[in-house]
Protein backbone atom coordinates (compact mmCIF):
# COMPACT_ATOMS: atom_id res chain seq x y z
CA UNK A 1 0.00 0.00 0.00
CA UNK A 2 1.34 3.61 -0.40
CA UNK A 3 0.39 6.15 1.59
CA UNK A 4 -0.11 9.60 -0.97
CA UNK A 5 -0.49 13.38 0.41
CA UNK A 6 -2.74 14.50 -2.19
CA UNK A 7 -4.39 17.36 -4.36
CA UNK A 8 -7.57 17.65 -5.91
CA UNK A 9 -10.61 14.81 -5.55
CA UNK A 10 -13.93 14.07 -5.31
CA UNK A 11 -16.53 11.06 -4.38
CA UNK A 12 -15.18 8.17 -6.07
CA UNK A 13 -12.14 10.32 -7.00
CA UNK A 14 -9.05 9.86 -9.21
CA UNK A 15 -6.79 12.37 -7.43
CA UNK A 16 -3.33 13.36 -8.03
CA UNK A 17 -0.78 13.65 -5.21
CA UNK A 18 3.01 12.71 -3.81
CA UNK A 19 3.98 9.22 -2.38
CA UNK A 20 4.52 9.93 1.33
CA UNK A 21 5.88 6.39 1.90
CA UNK A 22 5.68 2.74 0.70
CA UNK A 23 5.14 -0.38 2.30
CA UNK A 24 7.74 -3.12 2.24
CA UNK A 25 6.45 -5.09 -0.82
CA UNK A 26 5.68 -2.03 -2.68
CA UNK A 27 8.81 -1.76 -5.11
CA UNK A 28 9.80 0.34 -7.89
CA UNK A 29 8.12 3.35 -6.20
CA UNK A 30 9.71 6.18 -4.28
CA UNK A 31 8.47 8.51 -1.78
CA UNK A 32 8.40 12.35 -3.56
CA UNK A 33 6.84 10.35 -6.57
CA UNK A 34 3.98 12.24 -8.10
CA UNK A 35 1.16 9.74 -9.15
CA UNK A 36 -2.29 10.11 -10.42
CA UNK A 37 -4.47 7.75 -8.79
CA UNK A 38 -8.09 5.90 -8.16
CA UNK A 39 -9.59 6.63 -4.45
CA UNK A 40 -12.88 6.07 -2.89
CA UNK A 41 -11.74 9.32 -0.57
CA UNK A 42 -12.71 13.19 -1.82
CA UNK A 43 -10.68 15.89 -0.68
CA UNK A 44 -8.25 14.50 1.71
CA UNK A 45 -4.84 15.69 2.71
CA UNK A 46 -3.79 12.22 2.83
CA UNK A 47 -4.85 8.51 1.19
CA UNK A 48 -4.04 4.85 1.10
CA UNK A 49 -4.21 3.29 -2.14
CA UNK A 50 -2.58 0.13 -3.75
CA UNK A 51 0.00 -0.02 -6.54
CA UNK A 52 -1.76 -0.93 -9.07
CA UNK A 53 -4.47 2.25 -8.44
CA UNK A 54 -1.92 4.26 -9.50
CA UNK A 55 0.07 5.83 -12.31
CA UNK A 56 3.67 7.42 -11.78
CA UNK A 57 3.62 10.67 -13.40
CA UNK A 58 6.99 11.41 -15.84
CA UNK A 59 9.30 14.38 -14.14
CA UNK A 60 8.60 17.02 -17.24
CA UNK A 61 4.82 16.70 -15.63
CA UNK A 62 6.08 18.13 -12.23
CA UNK A 63 5.15 22.16 -13.08
CA UNK A 64 1.70 21.26 -14.25
CA UNK A 65 -1.47 20.00 -12.90
CA UNK A 66 -2.93 16.50 -14.04
CA UNK A 67 -6.42 15.21 -12.96
CA UNK A 68 -6.00 12.19 -13.81
CA UNK A 69 -9.67 11.41 -13.97
CA UNK A 70 -11.30 13.40 -16.33
CA UNK A 71 -8.25 13.33 -19.23
CA UNK A 72 -8.26 9.20 -18.61
CA UNK A 73 -12.11 9.39 -19.41
CA UNK A 74 -11.27 11.01 -22.36
CA UNK A 75 -9.13 8.91 -23.61
CA UNK A 76 -11.41 5.92 -22.60
CA UNK A 77 -14.42 7.43 -24.30
CA UNK A 78 -12.05 8.52 -27.68
CA UNK A 79 -11.49 4.52 -27.31
CA UNK A 80 -14.91 3.26 -26.74
CA UNK A 81 -16.35 5.55 -29.76
CA UNK A 82 -13.78 3.89 -32.10
CA UNK A 83 -13.81 7.04 -34.86
CA UNK A 84 -12.59 6.13 -38.43
CA UNK A 85 -10.89 8.48 -40.90
CA UNK A 86 -13.97 10.52 -42.51
CA UNK A 87 -16.52 9.88 -40.39
CA UNK A 88 -19.13 12.73 -38.77
CA UNK A 89 -18.16 13.13 -35.35
CA UNK A 90 -20.34 15.52 -33.49
CA UNK A 91 -19.86 16.16 -29.27
CA UNK A 92 -23.19 17.48 -27.64
CA UNK A 93 -21.88 19.86 -24.95
CA UNK A 94 -18.88 21.32 -24.92
CA UNK A 95 -17.01 21.65 -21.42
CA UNK A 96 -13.65 19.94 -20.57
CA UNK A 97 -14.37 16.90 -21.66
CA UNK A 98 -16.41 17.80 -24.89
CA UNK A 99 -13.40 20.57 -25.81
CA UNK A 100 -10.84 17.22 -25.21
CA UNK A 101 -13.16 14.82 -27.30
CA UNK A 102 -13.38 17.51 -30.17
CA UNK A 103 -9.20 17.46 -30.02
CA UNK A 104 -9.40 13.57 -29.81
CA UNK A 105 -11.88 13.13 -32.80
CA UNK A 106 -10.31 15.72 -35.29
CA UNK A 107 -6.94 13.90 -34.40
CA UNK A 108 -8.44 10.14 -35.28
CA UNK A 109 -9.60 12.03 -38.65
CA UNK A 110 -13.38 12.70 -37.85
CA UNK A 111 -15.27 15.81 -39.08
CA UNK A 112 -16.27 17.55 -36.06
CA UNK A 113 -19.39 19.10 -35.07
CA UNK A 114 -19.56 20.93 -32.30
CA UNK A 115 -22.41 21.65 -30.00
CA UNK A 116 -22.43 24.32 -27.17
CA UNK A 117 -24.29 26.66 -25.31
CA UNK A 118 -22.42 29.36 -24.31
CA UNK A 119 -20.50 31.63 -26.50
CA UNK A 120 -16.90 30.97 -24.69
CA UNK A 121 -17.12 26.92 -25.09
CA UNK A 122 -18.40 27.84 -28.65
CA UNK A 123 -14.98 29.36 -29.65
CA UNK A 124 -13.25 27.05 -27.21
CA UNK A 125 -15.17 24.51 -29.99
CA UNK A 126 -13.39 25.42 -32.87
CA UNK A 127 -10.19 26.36 -31.47
CA UNK A 128 -10.47 22.55 -30.59
CA UNK A 129 -10.29 21.10 -33.99
CA UNK A 130 -14.18 21.33 -34.63
CA UNK A 131 -15.24 21.90 -38.44
CA UNK A 132 -18.84 23.07 -37.89
CA UNK A 133 -20.07 24.29 -34.03
CA UNK A 134 -23.83 25.24 -33.60
CA UNK A 135 -25.24 26.84 -31.40
CA UNK A 136 -27.01 24.71 -28.63
CA UNK A 137 -30.49 27.09 -28.48
CA UNK A 138 -33.05 25.42 -31.24
CA UNK A 139 -33.79 21.67 -31.17
CA UNK A 140 -35.04 21.50 -34.69
CA UNK A 141 -32.74 24.23 -35.76
CA UNK A 142 -30.15 21.79 -35.23
CA UNK A 143 -31.47 18.77 -36.67
CA UNK A 144 -31.93 20.50 -39.87
CA UNK A 145 -28.39 21.97 -39.95
CA UNK A 146 -26.94 18.79 -39.19
CA UNK A 147 -29.04 17.29 -41.69
CA UNK A 148 -27.71 19.49 -44.50
CA UNK A 149 -24.45 19.43 -43.39
CA UNK A 150 -24.32 15.67 -43.52
CA UNK A 151 -26.19 15.66 -46.90
CA UNK A 152 -29.22 13.38 -45.21
CA UNK A 153 -26.80 11.11 -43.61
CA UNK A 154 -26.66 12.32 -39.99
CA UNK A 155 -23.52 11.51 -38.02
CA UNK A 156 -22.32 7.96 -37.53
CA UNK A 157 -20.67 8.98 -34.16
CA UNK A 158 -22.46 11.09 -31.67
CA UNK A 159 -21.10 11.68 -27.96
CA UNK A 160 -23.70 13.01 -25.45
CA UNK A 161 -21.66 14.62 -22.61
CA UNK A 162 -24.17 16.93 -20.98
CA UNK A 163 -26.27 14.38 -18.74
CA UNK A 164 -29.44 15.80 -19.61
CA UNK A 165 -32.47 14.82 -21.44
CA UNK A 166 -33.02 17.48 -23.95
CA UNK A 167 -29.04 16.96 -25.00
CA UNK A 168 -29.37 13.04 -25.36
CA UNK A 169 -32.77 13.30 -27.14
CA UNK A 170 -30.81 15.28 -29.79
CA UNK A 171 -28.02 13.32 -29.66
CA UNK A 172 -30.35 10.20 -30.90
CA UNK A 173 -31.70 12.23 -33.59
CA UNK A 174 -28.11 13.29 -35.14
CA UNK A 175 -27.13 9.80 -35.03
CA UNK A 176 -27.19 8.29 -38.62
CA UNK A 177 -27.92 4.69 -39.57
CA UNK A 178 -26.34 2.07 -38.03
CA UNK A 179 -24.36 4.83 -36.35
CA UNK A 180 -22.77 4.80 -32.66
CA UNK A 181 -24.11 6.95 -30.06
CA UNK A 182 -22.27 7.42 -26.84
CA UNK A 183 -23.21 8.09 -23.64
CA UNK A 184 -20.49 9.89 -21.53
CA UNK A 185 -22.69 12.12 -19.81
CA UNK A 186 -22.91 11.79 -16.15
CA UNK A 187 -27.51 11.30 -16.18
CA UNK A 188 -27.82 11.33 -12.32
CA UNK A 189 -30.94 12.87 -12.22
CA UNK A 190 -33.71 10.65 -12.20
CA UNK A 191 -35.00 8.16 -15.35
CA UNK A 192 -34.56 9.00 -18.83
CA UNK A 193 -37.23 8.27 -21.57
CA UNK A 194 -35.78 7.83 -24.73
CA UNK A 195 -37.30 7.79 -28.54
CA UNK A 196 -36.66 3.82 -28.79
CA UNK A 197 -38.72 3.48 -32.49
CA UNK A 198 -36.28 5.95 -33.67
CA UNK A 199 -33.30 4.35 -32.39
CA UNK A 200 -34.42 0.68 -33.36
CA UNK A 201 -35.44 2.07 -37.18
CA UNK A 202 -31.77 3.35 -37.62
CA UNK A 203 -29.76 0.42 -35.60
CA UNK A 204 -28.15 2.72 -33.77
CA UNK A 205 -25.71 1.19 -31.65
CA UNK A 206 -25.78 2.96 -27.61
CA UNK A 207 -22.78 2.85 -25.71
CA UNK A 208 -22.24 3.99 -21.82
CA UNK A 209 -19.06 4.93 -21.97
CA UNK A 210 -18.47 5.22 -18.05
CA UNK A 211 -16.21 2.84 -16.79
CA UNK A 212 -16.37 1.28 -13.29
CA UNK A 213 -13.16 -1.14 -13.22
CA UNK A 214 -10.48 0.42 -11.91
CA UNK A 215 -7.72 -1.35 -14.56
CA UNK A 216 -9.98 0.21 -17.23
CA UNK A 217 -9.29 3.23 -15.13
CA UNK A 218 -5.71 3.62 -14.94
CA UNK A 219 -5.02 2.26 -18.77
CA UNK A 220 -7.28 5.56 -19.37
CA UNK A 221 -4.68 7.31 -17.58
CA UNK A 222 -1.75 6.04 -19.16
CA UNK A 223 -2.87 6.64 -22.29
CA UNK A 224 -3.37 10.28 -21.36
CA UNK A 225 0.41 10.45 -19.99
CA UNK A 226 1.46 9.43 -23.51
CA UNK A 227 -1.22 11.67 -25.08
CA UNK A 228 -0.09 15.09 -23.17
CA UNK A 229 3.50 13.65 -22.98
CA UNK A 230 3.31 13.91 -26.74
CA UNK A 231 1.89 16.93 -27.54
CA UNK A 232 -1.51 15.29 -29.07
CA UNK A 233 -3.48 17.36 -26.40
CA UNK A 234 -2.34 20.00 -24.18
CA UNK A 235 -5.33 20.65 -21.25
CA UNK A 236 -3.66 23.51 -19.98
CA UNK A 237 -5.70 26.32 -21.22
CA UNK A 238 -8.46 24.13 -19.85
CA UNK A 239 -7.68 24.57 -16.51
CA UNK A 240 -9.76 27.51 -16.33
CA UNK A 241 -10.33 28.34 -12.22
CA UNK A 242 -8.08 27.45 -8.81
CA UNK A 243 -9.47 27.18 -5.51
CA UNK A 244 -8.01 26.06 -2.27
CA UNK A 245 -9.25 23.25 -0.12
CA UNK A 246 -10.48 26.01 2.53
CA UNK A 247 -12.79 27.66 -0.68
CA UNK A 248 -14.70 24.40 -1.87
CA UNK A 249 -17.94 25.57 -1.33
CA UNK A 250 -16.99 28.64 -4.01
CA UNK A 251 -15.34 25.76 -6.28
CA UNK A 252 -18.83 23.89 -5.92
CA UNK A 253 -20.76 27.09 -6.56
CA UNK A 254 -18.84 27.59 -9.52
CA UNK A 255 -19.26 24.21 -11.11
CA UNK A 256 -23.13 24.38 -10.68
CA UNK A 257 -23.58 28.52 -12.01
CA UNK A 258 -20.61 27.94 -14.80
CA UNK A 259 -19.91 31.53 -14.84
CA UNK A 260 -18.50 33.08 -17.77
CA UNK A 261 -15.22 31.52 -18.83
CA UNK A 262 -15.39 28.94 -16.90
CA UNK A 263 -14.93 25.07 -17.86
CA UNK A 264 -12.68 22.92 -15.39
CA UNK A 265 -11.28 23.74 -11.34
CA UNK A 266 -8.51 22.40 -9.90
CA UNK A 267 -8.95 22.52 -5.68
CA UNK A 268 -5.31 22.15 -4.08
CA UNK A 269 -4.82 21.39 -0.62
Amino acid sequence: MVPLSTAGGKPRARRVGRIDAVGPEVHGLLPGRRVAFVSSAAYAEYDVVGKDALVPLPAAFDAQPFPGEPLGCAMNILRRSDIRAGQTVTVVGIGFLGALLCRLASQAGGRVIALARRPFAQRLARESGAELVIAMDDHHRIVDQVRDWTAGRFCERTIECTGAQGPLDLAGELTGERGRLVIAGFHQDGPRQVKLFLWNWRGIDVVNAHERDPRTVVAGMRMAIDAVASGRIDPRPLYTHEFPLARLGEAFEAVRTRPDGFLKALVRT
